[in-house]
């Protein structure tokens, strides 16, 4: 740590990751407020070297995320550089950019202290990864939380399948494949959450972390969520999305009669069909790999194949480049997707693999 961040004073050599302590808690603010705090490869380095620090720092006792603006802590990864790296070089910029972002996803689900996220506003693919994982999740009634890379051709990924695999019943898989967005009271239903604190109330949670424990600021500061959408929709969702092809769900979905579920097949519809399967796929094998990072690895295979099949390039470019929102799928049809298509998406990568799954991959947080 530098000297001002002993001070308590926000470090500036970092723009986009600032570190100040406060008290007992160590503080990460998330610092591109104007792109959301979409987070970059160097953004994700800072991050695991603050918390490499405090982890050896007695003086750090809780660790907190949270997100500069008004808009949300973290729309995601910054895809327009993936897309470039994708369209125009070779991919390995983006595979590195992996490579540290995911091994950080993996730290701070095992990280020996309170690791404390303030997902307000707009939680979104990356900034699913650097909050989710955490010991203590927090939402507010302005969260939106979302896993939506199936729109851009993509797969969810930072230990996306993993959460949304451990969902109960279907529901992670209806937000996967759709991509939708939640709020606070659905987030706690779908594991992604821990507890509701009113946007009002963040500063002073903040305060209270500094000088008290966890338990105790927290005692002082959750509420009651108001209600949400997913639990009346229990009964579509895990009837629909139990088949076992994406052809079956949409067809599951269009048959129900409930007008929530033909919105859902239609909106799957204008997914990228290679991406849905292949989604589909990850969050199936995730519920059979055991610790996240097993699955880490896996998501690490698909998204680097990902870099190197056309409808990333093409999804980026219709939702975030050119805003047309007309991407040109290929293949067009979830129909001609084959199943060895599929699989391609899974093979092994030789000596570029991540490599993180080991024999100890347990660890426990008291706070």
């Amino acid at each position: 740590m530098t000297r001002t961040e002993r001070s308590g004073q926000p470090e500036q050599a970092g723009k986009t990751v600032l570190l100040h302590r406060a008290g007992r808690a160590g503080v990460i603010t998330l610092n591109r407020p104007k792109a959301l705090n979409a987070l970059t490869h160097a953004m994700a380095l800072r991050i695991a070297e603050a918390l490499a620090a405090w982890e050896r720092d007695p003086a750090v006792e809780t660790v907190v995320l949270t997100g500069a603006g008004e808009r949300g802590l973290c729309a995601g990864g910054d895809i327009r550089a993936i897309h470039q790296d994708a369209r125009d070089g070779d991919g390995t910029a983006s595979a590195a950019f992996w490579r540290d972002e995911y091994r950080l996803n993996a730290r701070i689900a095992r990280y020996p202290k309170p690791y404390v996220a303030l997902m307000d506003g707009i939680v979104m693919g990356g900034g699913v990864g650097v909050s989710a994982h955490g010991s203590v999740r927090i939402v507010t009634e302005r969260s939106r939380i979302a896993m939506p890379e199936t729109g851009i051709g993509f797969v969810p990924d930072v230990g996306g399948t993993y959460l949304l695999a451990l969902s109960p019943g279907e529901l992670g898989t209806h937000l996967a494949l759709s991509g939708a967005q939640v709020g606070a009271e659905d987030a706690l239903l779908c594991g992604l959450a821990d507890h509701f604190v009113p946007s009002q109330s963040l500063a002073r949670t903040v305060d209270d972390l500094s000088t008290l424990t966890v338990r105790e600021a927290l005692a002082r500061n959750v509420q009651e969520p108001p209600p949400g959408e997913l639990a009346a929709q229990r009964e579509w969702i895990d009837v629909c999305y139990a088949a076992d092809s994406v052809e079956k769900i949409v067809d599951r979905l269009l048959d129900h009669g409930d007008p929530a579920a033909k919105n859902a097949a239609e909106t799957l519809l204008t997914k990228s069909p290679t991406a849905l399967k292949v989604t589909l796929a990850s969050l199936r094998r995730a519920r059979r790999l055991g610790p996240l990072e097993h699955v880490l690895d896996q998501e690490y295979r698909v998204s680097c194949r990902a870099l190197i099949a056309p409808d990333l390039v093409e999804g980026v470019r219709a939702q975030v480049i050119d805003k047309d929102r007309a991407p040109r799928w290929s293949p067009s049809t979830l129909a001609e997707v084959t199943d060895a298509d599929v699989e391609g998406f899974f093979s092994p990568l030789g000596e570029r693999e991540l490599g993180l799954a080991g024999p100890d991959t347990t660890s426990e947080v008291a706070w």
